[in-house]
């Protein structure tokens, strides 16, 4: 029997526990080298090597696919202990980013076929590793923070993944330049290892779980997979998540890809445009901050998938010809995709906290990690495939020109329009109405100031 709720926290309510802020420092530093490994940074990269929309695709994806090994290796979490586990892991993935600071050097004695496949390589052992290694994460931080305060902490998490991802872009620019040449690519690749290897003496810092006796007995049992995929709660989150991913996941992979290729902006200039998303991103905490935990999650979800229909507007019209590639436009969609994508997760993240109850805890969160990350890993394969298969093919209907992204942006949009009605039926009895989220907002923000200098009629 599935218990309808976890256990109440051990810890004071509104305290931070000991050392927790290691874990924001390690998500700060980690950003900064993730964000060139799986971010923009090698997707233009990949494109240098000629890479299709297909392989982009793959690159894209191959991270959350490999979560799926979360599931084996979960019954080994309490017998090695969450920190070690995660420590190991995530060390050994450093290691093979070292080896891709390799690849762009070998111009001479390789040809760009064999660069992207061993590239391809790099990165699939990358994933594979940290696949594996994941599943210890979310349980070890959802024991340390108590319940009262994890709102506060996924924010402070989310602005500190922001703060790297941007400079890390930023630094990325910088590097590339107009007409990058493979040892900029190779700079930045090892500027990623090192931090990676940096982030590793924060997350050390980061104090353990003890794992009980009982735990570690219990590990060996069969796990009751079925009766967790039935708990209403968490069958309605794991829908939800799952539409989430297919719309979102990739989607900054294409639109990279659509500005390298349909606009005049340089690696560089795309660098730049992609890093407003982060100082998106990082507004959420101005946006939402502590509200997070007053509010709950439903109605943030609601809020920011509405926004992601008019933000998929934006680009069908911008794809289509209706509108003109202006610097401004392009930089208020990159801005709206960091705020309202960072809302998202940070609601998820929460939501996934509360819904997962502490019995099976370690297999509840490996299930939850494994449906969002295979379904965020085949949307980018899935897509790549798609504006592949329409080519160069394109019409005009309704004063827009289809073609392969205006296509593209369309569905997405309807996939966007599925995880809103999925979101209006997750299961959270303690969350406020979004009507009092946005009086919230609009009330007690620092936005209020701006409604009081705005001119009135």
């Amino acid at each position: 029997m599935i218990p309808p709720s976890e256990s109440k926290p051990s810890f004071t309510p509104q305290s931070f526990p000991a050392g927790l802020h290691d874990a924001w420092r390690f998500s700060a530093f980690n950003a900064l080298s993730f964000q060139i490994v799986l971010g923009g940074p090698m997707i233009l990269y990949a494109q240098s090597l000629n890479a299709n929309a297909t392989v982009l695709g793959i690159i894209a994806g191959m991270m959350p696919l490999m979560v799926v090994l979360q599931i084996p290796a979960a019954q080994y979490i309490n017998r090695i202990g969450y920190k070690r586990f995660v420590l190991a892991g995530w060390g050994t993935r450093t290691l093979f980013t070292f080896g891709m600071v390799l690849v762009p050097l070998a111009p001479q004695f390789l040809d760009v076929t064999t660069r992207l496949v061993l590239l391809l390589a790099l990165l699939f052992c990358f994933n594979c590793v940290r696949g594996i290694s994941s599943c210890a994460w979310l349980p070890w931080i959802t024991q340390l923070v108590p319940e009262t305060i994890r709102g506060r902490y996924v924010s402070g998490d989310a602005a500190m993944q922001n703060i790297g991802s941007f400079v890390t872009i930023i630094v990325s620019a910088f590097c590339l330049g107009k007409n990058p040449q493979p040892w900029q690519f190779a700079v930045i690749f090892a500027f990623s290892a090192v931090m990676g290897a940096v982030s590793l003496l924060f997350l050390n810092r980061v104090p353990d779980v003890p794992i009980s006796e009982e735990a570690v007995r219990s590990s060996s049992e069969p796990v009751p997979w079925l009766a967790m995929l039935r708990y209403p709660p968490f069958h309605k989150l794991l829908r939800f998540v799952m539409v989430w991913a297919l719309a979102y996941g990739g989607f900054s992979t294409f639109t990279v890809a659509f500005l390298k290729t349909e606009t005049s902006l340089t690696e560089a200039h795309i660098l730049f445009v992609t890093s407003v998303a982060f100082i998106g991103g990082l507004s959420s905490l101005w946006l939402l901050g502590h509200r997070l935990d007053h509010v709950g999650s439903k109605p943030v979800l609601s809020l920011s998938l509405f926004v992601w229909l008019l933000i998929l507007g934006g680009w069908i019209a911008l794809a289509g010809g209706a509108l003109a590639a202006h610097l401004p436009l392009i930089l208020s969609l990159q801005f709206l995709m960091g705020l309202f994508a960072t809302l998202v997760g940070m609601a998820n993240y929460r939501l996934a906290m509360a819904t997962i109850p502490a019995q099976g805890r370690n297999h509840f969160f490996v299930l939850y990690s494994v449906f969002a990350s295979v379904s965020l890993g085949l949307a980018p394969i899935v897509w790549g495939l798609v504006i592949d298969l329409i080519g160069n093919r394109e019409g005009t209907f309704a004063g827009l020109n289809w073609n392969h992204y205006t296509i593209f942006f369309a569905l997405v949009s309807l996939v966007f329009a599925a995880a809103l009605v999925l979101a209006l039926k997750l299961h959270e009895p303690k969350a406020a109405s979004l009507e009092k989220l946005l009086n919230d907002i609009l009330r007690d923000s620092p936005q209020r100031l701006w409604l009081r200098v705005w001119p009135r009629d």
